[in-house]
């Protein structure tokens, strides 16, 4: 989730759940390699367990980057072979490579004869363009088992990247549960995570019962964190308390102060936090103090507590 999951937005969602893997926004391996970007992999210890998403299709750019990696200690490194956007393109990495499987298996093979100690996993899509996926899948998939690689997380639309833009790529394209399920029968050694429109906890549990070893959520985790994360560890990890979005807000605070300190502003934070009482009365209130007032020279902790206090003179 490309300008989403910065470390602002994981060290937040981190207040709800402790297990969840959290991901990184995709990451060119040539940002690593070829430019400056290596700060952009810096991240909080309390953000474990954390993975690394890289893009790219060169092998030894890809190789190299996971070396650059090494150092900070991630627990999962995943080559994106599923998003649609036209940078990805034009880059020829992203949801094109599902058409040269035998190139990506060259890179993840790549990838984890550098790695460290962190696994190395794949995100792709069911197909592209006039792919038949019930075809091409388990081709795919095959390819990318035989190079190493042993858990992918699987996106269960096809990408239209003729015609369609990266935000319809997203709603437009049939979920096919099936397949991504019959994926795991054929694949059993293999752990297959299932992506895409999966909006609560009730459908992670039926998705895990079916056969599954994960879930991946991406967008309706970001919107609505409290449902989403704050039961997680409970239900689907098995232990663990329960942590409302009071609990998760005040628990930011500490970081809040630090990271202001450091020169953040406050609304880099806060805007990651927009959501955290969605559907709630004192919602648009919360919302409304955070963004009309973080970006204000000074914003600081008093004005969350301001939005805090809001949230629970309403639920009063």
């Amino acid at each position: 989730m490309m300008d989403w999951t910065d470390r602002h937005c994981r060290m937040f969602h981190r207040q709800f759940t402790q297990s969840a893997l959290l991901y990184t926004e995709m990451i060119t391996s040539a940002a690593l390699v070829r430019g400056s970007a290596a700060y952009l992999l810096e991240y909080s210890e309390a953000e474990h367990p954390i993975a690394l998403q890289l893009g790219g299709s060169d092998h030894a750019e890809l190789g190299e980057a996971v070396r650059i990696a090494n150092d900070f200690g991630y627990d999962e490194i995943n080559l994106n072979v599923g998003c649609p956007s036209d940078r990805v393109q034009s880059g020829c990495f992203g949801a094109v490579l599902m058409e040269r499987p035998e190139l990506v298996a060259e890179c993840v093979s790549a990838m984890i004869a550098a790695s460290g100690s962190a696994r190395i996993t794949v995100k792709c899509r069911i197909g592209v363009d006039e792919q038949e996926p019930r075809e091409t899948l388990p081709v795919f998939l095959a390819a990318v088992q035989n190079a190493g690689v042993n858990h992918v997380a699987i996106h269960a639309r096809k990408a239209w990247l003729q015609g369609l833009s990266p935000k319809e790529n997203r709603d437009v394209p049939p979920l096919d549960y099936p397949l991504v399920r019959d994926m795991k029968v054929a694949f059993p050694t293999m752990e297959i995570a299932l992506n895409g429109g999966v909006n609560s906890l009730d459908e992670v549990e039926a998705h895990l019962a079916s056969g599954l070893d994960g879930v991946m959520v991406g967008r309706a985790a970001y919107h609505h964190p409290s449902d989403l994360l704050g039961a997680a560890d409970s239900r689907i990890f098995g232990s663990g308390p329960i942590v409302s979005a009071e609990d998760a807000v005040i628990a930011m605070l500490p970081y809040i102060e630090a990271e202001l300190g450091d020169g953040t502003r406050l609304n880099q934070i806060t805007r990651h936090m927009l959501g955290a009482f969605s559907g709630r009365p004192g919602a648009r209130q919360w919302r409304r103090t955070l963004s009309e007032g973080a970006h204000k020279p000074g914003a600081g902790p008093e004005l969350v507590l301001e939005g805090l206090k809001a949230v629970m003179a309403q639920a009063a």
